[in-house]
């Protein structure tokens, strides 16, 4: 993406939401990106699918990343793509790794309402990192089975001796 269609994109969300929406931005990098809170992550996200002029209709992916136990913070990148302006945007969330008091996981609102494909994307870290992703229509494991204990891809996950009697460790 060229340096003013993501000052454009930026540009517009803080127009539309505020300056402060943005907490931070890099047009400079391989794939640009802003970092949003995750309460205006819905919002935002609406306002870049719905609007004309940008059109982002497609959720490419979901990455989830782990940042440790010591930072205490996990990210979600949104790859967001507007097939009809052949454009890229990346939406990154940082949140606390541990949840609040009223929750059991970290917790993002969902996308699917959006996007359908934000479904698998969002069950996929669900499973294996554990975010929570609030009104998900069927937030289940989708890799592992039901009865597995943890989230693999943390940074902590320790893993079991044994699984209904088969070896896991190695």
């Amino acid at each position: 993406m060229d340096f003013s269609a993501f000052e454009n994109i930026s540009s517009a969300i803080e127009a539309k939401f505020g300056s402060e929406s943005i907490l931070d931005k890099k047009a400079e990098a391989i794939q640009p990106y802003i970092v949003i809170d995750k309460k205006n992550l819905v919002a935002i996200c609406e306002f870049l699918h719905a609007d004309e002029g940008f059109y982002f209709d497609l959720l490419n992916c979901i990455t989830a990343i782990d940042n440790g136990p010591e930072n205490n913070t996990m990210e979600l990148w949104y790859h967001l793509t507007s097939i009809p302006f052949e454009k890229s945007f990346i939406i990154r969330v940082i949140i606390d790794r541990t949840p609040k008091e009223d929750e059991e996981l970290p917790t993002v609102p969902s996308l699917n309402s959006i996007w359908k494909t934000a479904d698998w994307h969002e069950r996929e870290a669900f499973d294996l990192f554990g975010i929570n992703f609030s009104d998900h229509p069927d937030l289940r494991r989708i890799l592992l089975p039901a009865d597995w204990v943890g989230y693999p891809l943390r940074k902590d996950y320790q893993e079991m001796e044994e699984y209904h009697g088969i070896k896991v460790k190695y």
